[in-house]
């Protein structure tokens, strides 16, 4: 029998986890960094390190496109390779579900599953029908299988019993903290997964806090050495510039996937304290 709603969430290990209440808590109030300069001086060596993320390219132009032509995004310069030709927003439940795929495996692995998942299901309310084990067996190849066929399935359930569809663009006109109450009712759905939606899939102006962003944030003293990922989510929102957020988290992520120095073995602050300064973020490194 198929579990009903339920507010409590799951870290990978099987342990409950709160979604932050609100990004306007502020857990460092003391802790000035990082500033808009400096986030903007990060944003701007990663950009011209790495271009911008081609697989993050259509949710940038479908931010711009939702955004009032005078804001300060919208007339910030152009990206490098900035139409990659899909033009097709997709739904927010498709989002949600590429982004449960994509927990704990590589991005290509992720890729396939959602790509199974929708050859042998074509819609969702296939999905919703199908057995568990027909579920597993579609997404296998993106791992933890099990685990993610229980969210998946618990997420459809939960929309079918309480909308009498499987759909969640009401979700667009909600407020940032209604998304998260709305999308914290889904077992399985933690803190990171929503902010992902809010960013990629609502437009909304938040930035997730995913393993690379929580390491590169507290080896170059954006947090205090002591943060955890929760409270470096609710710090960073407070600090950013709104206008930076999207650009700026997507352009960490993919460093801290690619950079040798960021994602060697030690701690956050050793990994970056060397004479090599092949890495841009390695000046920006402080004593904790």
């Amino acid at each position: 029998m198929q579990k009903t709603c339920k507010r409590k969430q799951l870290q990978p290990d099987g342990r409950s986890q709160k979604t932050p209440k609100s990004t306007t808590e502020e857990p460092y109030p003391c802790h000035h960094r990082p500033t808009a300069e400096e986030c903007r001086a990060i944003r701007d060596k990663l950009l011209a390190l790495h271009g911008f993320p081609p697989e993050f390219l259509k949710y940038r132009r479908h931010r711009l496109m939702k955004m009032e032509p005078f804001s300060n995004e919208a007339q910030s310069e152009p990206l490098i390779n900035s139409d990659d030709g899909d033009h097709k927003e997709e739904s927010v439940l498709d989002g949600l579900i590429k982004i449960v795929l994509s927990q704990n495996t590589t991005e290509l692995n992720s890729q396939k599953a959602f790509a199974s998942l929708k050859s042998v299901f074509p819609t969702w309310e296939d999905v919703y029908a199908a057995e568990t084990k027909s579920l597993e067996n579609a997404i296998r190849c993106g791992g933890l299988a099990p685990r993610k066929a229980s969210c998946i399935k618990n997420v459809l359930s939960c929309l079918h019993e309480r909308k009498g569809k499987l759909c969640l663009e009401y979700l667009r006109d909600l407020s940032v903290d209604e998304i998260k109450s709305e999308l914290s009712n889904f077992k399985g759905v933690g803190p990171k997964t929503v902010a992902c939606v809010l960013m990629f899939n609502l437009q909304q102006d938040d930035f997730p806090v995913d393993t690379h962003v929580f390491e590169i944030a507290r080896a170059i003293g954006w947090v205090p050495a002591v943060a955890d990922r929760n409270k470096t989510y609710l710090h960073l929102n407070r600090r950013i510039p709104n206008e930076l957020k999207f650009d700026l988290n997507c352009l960490l992520y993919t460093h801290g996937k690619l950079c040798r120095k960021c994602t060697m073995k030690g701690s956050s602050q050793k990994k970056l304290k060397s004479k090599d300064c092949s890495c841009p973020l390695s000046v920006n490194v402080v004593e904790g």
